[in-house]
């Protein structure tokens, strides 16, 4: 009888990373990346429509605030939250007054009081589900925004009373954005202007094939 050797594969052991690691590899990486409780978690490249989006917000954001206490950020600047140790970079994020910085490092924020994501098909699971979990850790956060890139859809998060949350959705584009942190309503037709659906067709047509 031949003896059969069988060689099994030892798993790879999962780097972790302290937050001064990933701070320091953030600085030269060629693109951007989470950090959770010591792992680096890549993050996806942005399509033109997500893009549109999160500029057209943050202007809106900018021009109806303009003169009033609050600060509107997009993109570049990073969200520490300490109690899961998250360092992240929401689309857009509108503090209250100034911003509190981590660390005294003006690109680290900790007080958003609005939060923003334009959804993508990789990340809209973990940004309805986990992630927002963890940005109610943050006692400032009082309301989410998430805008779908491949129709008119936005989801509104509102926090009514402790630990209680409110849910608005919108689909027309005839109807606008109705925040409840601050006075300010957003046409919905400006949020998705220039935004072009048949690019996301023709994309989800070409990953068919």
């Amino acid at each position: 009888m031949t003896a059969i050797l069988q060689v099994t594969e030892q798993p790879t052991a999962q780097r972790y990373f302290t937050p001064e690691e990933y701070l320091a590899l953030e600085e030269t990486a060629e693109y951007k990346s989470e950090y959770l409780d010591g792992e680096i978690i890549p993050m996806t490249g942005g399509s033109t429509n997500h893009n549109q989006i999160a500029g057209n917000l943050y202007i809106a954001l900018s021009l109806g605030l303009k003169k009033r206490n609050y600060r509107i950020f997009i993109g570049d600047v990073r969200l520490w939250v300490p109690k899961v140790r998250l360092y992240t970079y929401p689309d857009v994020m509108v503090t209250f007054g100034q911003p509190e910085y981590h660390n005294n490092r003006t690109d680290m924020i900790t007080n958003p009081q609005v939060i923003v994501e334009v959804l993508s098909k990789s990340t809209k699971n973990y940004d309805r589900s986990d992630k927002f979990t963890f940005y109610k850790t943050l006692p400032s956060f009082r309301e989410y925004i998430l805008i779908d890139q491949t129709k008119i859809k936005v989801e509104q998060y509102s926090k009514t009373e402790n630990k209680r949350w409110s849910y608005s959705e919108y689909d027309e584009e005839d109807t606008a954005l109705v925040f409840n942190s601050f006075e300010l309503e957003v046409p919905l037709s400006d949020v998705y202007e220039q935004v072009n659906f048949e690019e996301v067709e023709q994309e989800n047509s070409q990953n068919e094939v």
